[in-house]
């Protein structure tokens, strides 16, 4: 009897492999971090061959700790850092550069390049996407161009490209394959179509012979064939990870949405089954495609840094430990005792959408301690959840009374306090909190028949706490002036005309 359900969670800092039973709980967990590659200022990379590596490694410990083998998982659902770009040999396997991650920053000149000609919003109407180092165009295109002998390859059909989830297909089932909540990353897939869009393959220099075919997120893909730890199980589902947390969320209905905390914040509405085009600064993505229904699509709020200040505080700077003493530390002040950080490490994101903000630490004084940083550091992520929920219910025209929440720091009791406190709205955490990991699997059981039907997880979902607001609405006012003076200096350009530093 297969009565168990597997996911890949592969993370930005980390790759985990989780366990779970027909009821959606955790039976087991394996987890191991990778190593932050940057070579240069605003350059961040993976190796490729250590995340498979760790792939393997935590699926094999998963399953010794469930006391399980792999054929009592009905299937394997892959879930994955997104926009994060890599090219491997077709022939060897091996990747031919290490992967580009969706932080980096080094293809800034070539957005702006390509904003010249009609902006920003250049390709948005058939993309969902305003031009940004964030996306997986642009990666392609640098690798394409500056790798040796990448870019005949890659025409010759020898060199191919993949986001995370199709390097783990073609590694584990020899399938080069992707899903179109990925696809819709990369800024070259049609929103409309759901497929390759040859004028947007002509005006980023991407030859079509290097890219994967475009399936729903919720398909068997095939059955591993590598490795002895997953040998013979179905992969059956590949989605994009915040779109996997949407599902673990169970945000099925048009204007459900959900906020994960992780490396970055990302805040995702379900729009139904027409996109949304955002006059906000929102991205409009697909949020995910249940075999041959028709695809769901929502709005996003992409923020690139709010658990990532934690560990920077951690690696870099040494103020802390552990994320757990942030939080100790944290919690023993009242108040920011008005510091602001506003870490723009790779610029802003939504709903700002600047390359070259650059982070800040303000208002500090001679009282300000490093717990007054602590606190910073958590409201950092909950200011910047503000302004794009802000911005959602402008784009959608719902105003939304909770907010669902999941992810590593939603453990964080004052970030959550104060996640409320600032939106003046409830937090909801579900019961599962890792809920990208649970979306992968759900994803997989719908395909392969273990859960019936939608509504059967829905059914499943449960509260674990509700945090509500106790701070008042004019003291909540007065500490986003702060924030938004904060916000203006990272955008101020040293020696320049910027119109922010009048």
């Amino acid at each position: 009897m297969k009565d168990f359900i597997g996911a890949i969670d592969q993370g930005t800092t980390s790759t985990r492999f989780m366990v779970f039973d027909r009821a959606g709980r955790v039976v087991s967990m394996a987890q191991k971090e990778h190593a932050q590659h940057t070579p240069r200022p605003g350059w961040v990379e993976h190796d490729p061959a250590e995340i498979l590596r760790n792939t393997r490694e935590t699926a094999a410990e998963a399953l010794i700790r469930a006391n399980i083998g792999a054929d009592q998982l009905q299937a394997v659902g892959i879930t994955n850092q997104r926009e994060t770009t890599l090219l491997w040999d077709r022939r060897t396997g091996y990747a031919l550069h290490n992967a580009l991650v969706w932080q980096d920053t080094r293809v800034d000149q070539l957005v702006a390049a390509y904003s010249l000609e009609g902006g920003k919003e250049r390709f948005q109407a058939q993309t969902g996407l305003p031009l940004a180092s964030y996306f997986s165009a642009l990666k392609l295109q640098w690798l394409l161009d500056n790798v040796p002998g990448a870019r005949a390859m890659a025409e010759n059909g020898d060199a191919l490209f993949g986001t995370v989830d199709c390097w783990l297909a073609w590694n584990l089932c020899g399938v080069h394959a992707t899903d179109v909540t990925n696809a819709s990353r990369t800024q070259l897939m049609d929103l409309a179509t759901l497929d390759w869009s040859p004028a947007l393959l002509k005006a980023f220099r991407i030859p079509r012979a290097c890219l994967p075919a475009i399936g729903s997120s919720s398909r068997v893909v095939g059955a591993v064939m590598l490795g002895a730890e997953l040998s013979g199980v179905q992969i059956g589902a590949l989605i994009g990870d915040q779109q996997a947390a949407l599902v673990g969320q169970v945000c099925f209905a048009p204007g459900a949405a959900k906020n994960t905390y992780g490396t970055g914040n990302f805040l995702l509405m379900n729009t139904g089954s027409v996109p949304v085009v955002s006059t906000c600064g929102l991205i409009t993505t697909v949020a995910y495609k249940m075999g041959d229904a028709p695809a769901a699509y929502a709005l996003e709020g992409s923020i690139a840094i709010t658990g990532a200040l934690v560990q920077w505080l951690r690696d870099n700077l040494g103020i802390v430990g552990s994320a757990g003493e942030l939080d100790t530390l944290a919690a023993s002040v009242e108040d920011n005792g008005g510091v602001y950080i506003v870490p723009a490490f790779s610029g802003l994101y939504a709903p700002y959408w600047r390359e070259d903000a650059r982070g800040l630490i303000t208002g500090l004084t001679r009282y300000a301690n490093r717990a007054h940083i602590c606190r910073a550091a958590l409201e950092a992520a909950a200011y910047q959840t503000l302004d794009v929920w802000n911005a959602m219910a402008t784009d959608s025209g719902i105003a939304q009374k909770a907010l669902r929440v999941d992810g590593g720091m939603v453990r964080s009791e004052p970030l959550m306090q104060f996640q409320a406190d600032i939106l003046q709205t409830d937090v909801v955490r579900p019961l599962i909190s890792e809920t990208t990991a649970l979306g992968a699997a759900y994803a997989a059981g719908l395909a392969t028949g273990f859960w019936a039907s939608e509504d059967e997880l829905v059914a499943q979902w449960q509260v674990d706490r509700t945090w509500s607001p106790r701070m008042a609405p004019d003291q909540s006012a007065a500490l986003l002036i702060g924030w938004h003076n904060a916000i203006e200096r990272t955008m101020l350009k040293v020696g320049g005309t910027d119109d922010l530093a009048r």
